[in-house]
């Protein structure tokens, strides 16, 4: 094996007192501390929020006397040993859950592969919901102590930033990533090369250079083809997400899915369990079934004896998010690998064959669900649809004994949990209340929060929200070129005391993000009601090659912009983690209209709910298991729907109609003190119902008892 190393670059000028900082910046843990935070926003807020707090940069170009002033600071030295001896305990910590509960895993690693991982606004190597989930999931298994290691790819570009013109059209501009200044760390040989591997393609060789992200506990592995010995086209090979060129696409999950397994195979690793996030990285079945091959196994056992530690997760329904390959693609890049397989060209095609009335293709799902013995949707009602969706493969059984589970999606509680919740929490729910977090009758306790210092909280976070959207604003203003109109669309308007509902997620047409502009003249009466008025802010990019999506986002910034809204609708350009916190923490109401039953699970509503935002969705995904009549509100019926047009109009009456005879109302209605006490029982029951239920520590939990052990075994 490959003797290798990580070193933290020795670039920062800290005094000798403070000179942990650069090991705090490599380690994410920080990400979900806030405490850890308030280490680097002390020093100079002003700059920490102008580098979209990134500690990396920040250090660098602190003033040393700024540092030495910090290094003198009482206050800021107590906080700074409080903040590195539990990141010292957690690293050390020997009696995890994963410890206590499955010992048999710790020497048992369980590999996990996303095409995308959302880790932290500073890392945009991330588009949506599959990386945050990602990036979620690799914290929880931090902070339970599995031994997990995540794979994915190293973008060059990141995710495209978004502009939108004067006319409502969304421009894609690609940035390139300075990796020296992000919180990745170079994997070096012995001699200080960087560590690479290779992956074929036809008539050559693609170089991969590896690189470390620390998530906790948890390393995160990312390959990176910009490599001087490859040539041109294969360097940018990893420059984007999700390349809309087949050729680029499918070279994408060839490095994901084969380069993934040799990488680790370099560094030393043999997973006892391979996780597929979604079927990009589904490759990694062939690679491993070459690899025993190569050893003398003939493929049928190969197969078998690798099938077992395969786990699959499939994330939706939408035929966009299911790749699929047309043969002659196949012919082109893998020609190569079923003689190495045993099989011939039919015996390989038929591994993943998905004929359809347009003709055969190579089914990324298919060849996942085929040889995963662990297969599981996202929510249970995904997994009603999953089931049927796929009972091809498996003819000779109903659909509902087709063999795919489900375990619906959680989110990291600390990552984003606004700080005084858990300050409150911390007060009245105990100090212990985050390690029993997805227990239930932790939240038994609820009730002991003032209904006062409940809604003084929930204030708190819309005024935070409301300056926030302003500095914006002012911000975009002070750039110049903008119409003052568009300035206005940005939320310079916004008012921290109105009814306010967020509409924030990826504008694929599916989402239906223009719903509530069926009836655009019903609309503005509802926002402009006398005495009562309401706020609604959107979010969201559209893929650069989703034309209805752009369109879409266009109609409703188009709506935004005209004077009868009196600045009341907002679109907030360039959606990315660091918005969504504001967003997910500050709006009163989280709107969800997704054409059912698309949405596989969702996870920015769950998000909200944390943070005492209030639901109102339609009955798919999460929504559906978590709605309980008294902690939101739901949106059309809990049934499957016959004609599409007929879905959105009933649809878009219900939510008319809830909002002016029920959330409305009931956002207004106070007693003498100013309090809307009915309103904030309905954020109790939110908070009760769903906290412990829809976080990554009941979910991440649920993988390891249903799906990694039986894997690992």
């Amino acid at each position: 094996m490959i003797q290798f190393h990580t070193r933290i670059p020795n670039h920062f000028d800290l005094p000798r007192r403070i000179n942990r900082l650069g090991d705090l910046a490599y380690n994410l843990w920080w990400t979900w501390q806030p405490n850890a935070q308030r280490l680097f926003s002390r020093i100079d807020n002003d700059l920490w929020e102008r580098l979209s707090h990134n500690p990396i940069l920040l250090l660098r170009q602190l003033e040393r006397s700024a540092l030495n002033e910090v290094a003198q600071d009482s206050q800021y030295l107590a906080l700074y040993d409080s903040v590195f001896a539990e990141f010292d305990r957690y690293l050390a910590k020997k009696d995890t859950w994963s410890d206590k509960t499955h010992p048999e895993l710790a020497s048992k690693p369980i590999a996990y592969f996303s095409m995308e991982f959302g880790l932290h606004e500073t890392l945009p190597i991330y588009s949506g919901g599959l990386g945050v989930l990602s990036g979620d999931h690799l914290k929880e298994a931090s902070d339970l102590g599995l031994p997990f290691v995540g794979v994915g790819l190293m973008y060059a570009e990141g995710y495209f930033s978004q502009r939108i013109s004067e006319d409502g059209w969304q421009d894609a501009l690609n940035n390139p990533l300075r990796f020296g200044d992000m919180m990745v760390l170079p994997i070096l040989t012995e001699d200080g090369k960087p560590l690479t591997v290779s992956v074929e393609m036809p008539d050559r060789l693609v170089t991969l250079r590896l690189w470390e992200i620390r998530v906790g506990r948890i390393p995160l592995f990312l390959m990176d083809s910009n490599v001087e010995s490859n040539k041109l086209e294969d360097r940018t090979l990893t420059a984007r997400l999700y390349w809309s060129d087949l050729d680029r696409r499918i070279m994408q999950e060839i490095v994901l899915g084969v380069g993934g397994v040799r990488a680790l195979r370099a560094l030393g690793y043999n997973p006892s369990v391979w996780h597929m996030n979604e079927g990009h990285a589904a490759f990694l079945i062939l690679e491993r079934a070459r690899e025993l091959v190569a050893g003398g196994a003939s493929f049928a056992d190969a197969i078998e004896k690798t099938r077992g530690q395969n786990v699959f997760t499939t994330h939706t329904p939408v035929p966009a998010g299911n790749d699929e390959f047309p043969l002659w693609l196949i012919d082109k890049f893998l020609a190569s690998l079923w003689p190495e397989l045993g099989l011939n060209r039919d015996q390989f095609v038929d591994l993943a064959r998905n004929k359809q009335s347009w003709g055969e293709s190579f089914s990324m799902g298919v060849l996942a669900l085929r040889y995963s013995e662990g297969r599981n949707a996202v929510s249970e009602l995904h997994g009603h649809v999953a089931r049927k969706m796929w009972h091809s493969l498996w003819q000779d059984q109903e659909v509902d004994d087709v063999p795919i589970t489900y375990v619906t999606n959680g989110v990291h509680t600390d990552n984003w949990m606004a700080r005084r919740l858990g300050l409150l929490y911390d007060k009245y729910l105990g100090p212990e209340w985050r390690e029993c977090l997805d227990d239930p009758e932790t939240w038994t306790k609820l009730d002991k929060i003032p209904p006062g210092e409940l809604w003084a909280f929930r204030m708190h976070q819309k005024r935070k929200l409301s300056f926030r959207i302003q500095e914006w604003a002012r911000t975009r203003w002070s750039k110049g070129g903008f119409h003052p109109v568009q300035v206005v669309a940005s939320g310079a308007l916004i008012d921290p005391y109105v009814l306010t509902i967020g509409f924030a997620r990826r504008f694929a047409t599916y989402k239906r993000a223009g719903l509530i502009l069926r009836d655009v003249e019903r609309l503005l009466r509802i926002i402009n009601r006398p005495n009562m008025p309401v706020q609604i802010i959107f979010a969201g990019k559209a893929h650069p090659a989703d034309e209805p999506g752009k369109q879409m986002i266009q109609q409703i910034y188009r709506t935004v912009k005209i004077a009868e809204t009196e600045g009341r609708l907002v679109f907030l350009e360039d959606y990315d983690m660091n918005v969504a916190r504001y967003l997910v923490q500050g709006v009163d109401v989280w709107l969800n209209t997704p054409r059912r039953p698309m949405e596989a699970s969702g996870t920015s509503g769950m998000k909200a709910s944390l943070n005492g935002v209030l639901n109102f969705s339609v009955l798919d995904g999460w929504w559906r298991e978590a709605y309980n009549g008294k902690n939101g509100w739901a949106i059309g019926e809990d049934k499957e729907p016959d004609v599409p047009e007929i879905q959105d109009e009933a649809d878009a009456l219900s939510l008319y109609s809830t909002l002016e005879n029920e959330i409305i109302p009931l956002f207004y209605d106070r007693n003498a003190d100013m309090l809307p006490m009915d309103w904030i029982e309905h954020i109790k029951n939110n908070l009760r119902t769903i906290t412990p239920q829809f976080s990554t520590r009941r979910m991440v939990k649920e993988y390891v008892e249903r799906l990694y052990v039986p894997a690992a075994k």
